[in-house]
């Protein structure tokens, strides 16, 4: 409690450590809330959990409280998980790939995510396990950053055809991407400017939280 406490006058770090797939993993009291960063941006709740918030308030919470089955591509310390079952009521299934499962066990640890009935783990690589899916969702959230990078395959036509498939009727896709450089700024706009798929509408919400852009497909038919 005074940790949390003399967090509103300077972040306290309670807890701190290399992962396989991450450099730093930093756990830390900021103005009375527990966050999860990396070695240069946040991780999980803070800033990203109110940039996520953000796109599923545009899908509608009460639309997605009566959807029955959620994937989430990147897991972290879970801070989305948390607001859909938290804040949006969602009572179905949640499946989450984390390719990290050092960063699973700090969540379990410090976010109790291990204490949602409602939610499966699975430790694989996203790629992997879009790849070989073939079960349909209602929502796929994309979350997938190491440090500040992102990878590739994230914009890549295949990988966004296979997600388009793996969507119910109606579904959405909720893809956070971060835009650092021109470089970052150019890759997303290819992006959409590319984007085909019959019976899918794409829209962009620019500059949350200054250096991050949602995109969201929805299957319209």
């Amino acid at each position: 409690m005074i940790r949390k406490l003399l967090s509103y006058l300077i972040p306290i770090t309670i807890y701190k450590n290399k992962s396989s797939w991450s450099k730093s993993i930093e756990v830390t009291w900021t103005n009375g809330e527990l966050v999860l960063d990396s070695e240069n941006t946040n991780y999980s709740y803070g800033s990203l959990q109110r940039i996520l918030r953000l796109g599923l308030k545009k899908i509608g919470f009460r639309q997605i409280k009566a959807m029955n089955k959620i994937l989430v591509l990147g897991v972290a310390g879970g801070s989305v998980i948390k607001t859909l079952v938290d804040e949006v009521s969602f009572k179905g299934a949640i499946t989450g790939v984390e390719i990290d499962p050092d960063i699973i066990k700090v969540a379990n640890s410090y976010f109790k995510l291990n204490q949602i009935p409602n939610l499966t783990i699975v430790i694989t690589d996203a790629f992997e396990f879009v790849l070989q899916a073939n079960e349909k969702y209602d929502l796929i959230i994309v979350d997938i950053f190491q440090d500040t990078k992102m990878p590739n395959f994230l914009f890549e036509n295949f990988f966004t055809q296979k997600l388009c498939f793996l969507l119910q009727k109606k579904g959405f896709i909720l893809f956070n991407t971060m835009v650092l450089t021109e470089k970052d700024n150019l890759r997303n706009k290819k992006y959409v400017e590319e984007f085909y798929q019959p019976d899918f509408k794409l829209a962009t919400i620019p500059r949350v939280e200054i250096h991050n852009e949602l995109i969201l497909i929805e299957k319209i038919k």
